[in-house]
């Protein structure tokens, strides 16, 4: 399956241009270095970017340049990235080790941690003033971006996940849950470029119900990884799931099943975007990059 950091053509150009992008919005901060120096640790130690290229991808579903996407596909990363930062925190997964690297509470000290990831959630919404001055949807994409990000969407995943630690959940409280903490922010990549462009009901239909899948085998493959793979390939602590007693897909359907279940996600994404042409052809290959991964 195509790997997004080592794939030539147009997913190669894709990374290369996010990878620039947030390069520019770390240039562009202000405020006292310690601080900057522990949001750009965490925001430029590399990663899949799966979020913001499925972004650029969608947007090509739409015939959007990429360029009236990229400001929301950098604001989706810094989310990202500080919900990771407050994920690997003592108080939540309390992980030392992210993207192969020791974590950023490990480096900065909790307090600054606390603080980089604060900072980047408020510059992921700074960061769109001009942007959203030109777009006519753009204050519904924004609410739409906050709402993904927020109580219903990832932070409600994660108090679900914290209070269903060390007991067992049904199979669909699970998928509720992922589809709030994991989910939410694959869903906002894909549908934000359809807000904007202003698509019709239906293909924000389909979207949402393509992009509902794909954050679900993302997760299913998330936690058969942490069952099968090692902590030098997944660059971050292994068997973590087993240790605090979660409920995971693999500890609900056995690994068998699991995986049985991601590859009947797969073949539904993959039979969903049959029907498209050239401009699908970014979103296959990101598709095909997460249902191939191996960290």
């Amino acid at each position: 399956m195509s790997n997004p950091i080592r794939t030539a053509g147009r997913l190669f150009e894709a990374k290369e241009v996010i990878e620039e992008a947030l390069l520019a919005s770390v240039r562009t901060l202000s405020g006292p270095a310690h601080l900057k120096e522990a949001m750009s640790y965490s925001l430029l130690a590399g990663g899949k970017r799966l979020r913001p290229l499925l972004m650029l991808a969608a947007a090509d579903l739409h015939g959007m340049v990429w360029e009236r996407v990229l400001p929301f596909a950098v604001s989706l990363e810094m989310i990202h990235t500080y919900s990771l930062i407050h994920d690997d925190l003592p108080a939540m997964d309390n992980d030392d080790l992210r993207r192969g690297k020791p974590t950023n509470h490990v480096v900065f000290g909790e307090a600054m941690a606390i603080l980089a990831g604060d900072a980047l959630l408020t510059e992921a919404f700074v960061s769109l003033g001009a942007s959203l001055q030109k777009e006519p949807q753009g204050a519904k994409a924004l609410a739409y971006l906050g709402k993904a990000a927020g109580t219903s969407g990832m932070i409600g995943g994660q108090v679900m996940d914290l209070s269903a630690t060390s007991r067992k959940i049904s199979l669909e409280e699970l998928k509720i849950l992922h589809a709030r903490k994991t989910g939410a922010l694959i869903q906002a990549a894909v549908l934000l470029p359809a807000i904007l462009h202003d698509a019709p009901a239906e293909e924000i239909a389909f979207l949402e119900a393509f992009s509902s899948d794909l954050g679900l085998l993302f997760q299913i493959q998330d936690d058969c990884l942490d069952e099968t793979s090692d902590e030098i390939t997944l660059g971050k602590t292994c068997g973590k799931d087993a240790r605090d007693k979660k409920s995971t897909f693999v500890s609900l359907l056995g690994l068998s099943e699991a995986l049985a279940y991601r590859a009947t996600l797969s073949e539904r994404l993959c039979g969903s975007l049959s029907s498209f042409g050239e401009e699908a052809a970014l979103l296959r290959e990101v598709t095909e990059a997460i249902i191939g991964r191996t960290h």
